[in-house]
């Protein structure tokens, strides 16, 4: 990893990819959400403050972790300006998050559980099914797989179709 030397306040959008493993692509987009900022020097490049690689080590691992972009952009907007966060900052900030990781963790823990179940059933109708019908809702409609289209059978007097290539009944003989 290219070391940057202290004397460099600033950091090219390269350079911010490098340093914090995130793709060039990612960073735009982060910029453009309004997750990290830049200033523009005259000839139109990004330069970014040293503390922007805090910043998107944050969005990164609170991504990781299912935090919604939204959520993370308001934490963000509550960091200080003036000055690199400290490691408080960044407590203050994960620990409004917690219940709704534990929540999270609750749920995964659930559908871990569960998933022999819902698979092995194959119609996702379960009354437990956590998977695609929680809480047996599509039940309470119909019995069965609402994935699957119904096809009509056969009716009286109808038999079951021939396979391609099987022979049929002798048209003669009957």
């Amino acid at each position: 990893m290219p070391q940057i030397p202290w004397k460099i306040h600033e950091l090219t959008v390269g350079q911010l990819a490098a340093r914090s493993g995130a793709a060039v692509s990612a960073l735009h987009f982060y910029e453009a959400k309004g997750l990290i900022s830049s200033r523009r020097t005259p000839g139109n490049q990004r330069r970014y403050s040293r503390d922007t690689l805090r910043r998107v080590a944050f969005v990164r691992a609170a991504q990781r972790v299912g935090i919604p972009l939204a959520t993370i952009r308001e934490a963000l907007a509550r960091l200080p300006e003036e000055r690199t966060p400290t490691r408080e900052d960044w407590a203050r900030l994960s620990e409004a998050w917690r219940s709704e990781l534990d929540e999270r963790i609750r749920q995964l823990n659930r559908l871990r559980d569960h998933l022999t179940d819902c698979i092995g059933c194959g119609c996702l109708s379960l009354e437990s099914c956590v998977l695609s019908n929680p809480d047996d809702t599509v039940g309470e409609r119909r019995a069965g797989s609402s994935l699957m289209v119904e096809r009509p059978g056969p009716g009286p007097g109808r038999g079951p179709r021939p396979r391609p290539g099987a022979a049929g009944p002798d048209p003669e003989s009957g």
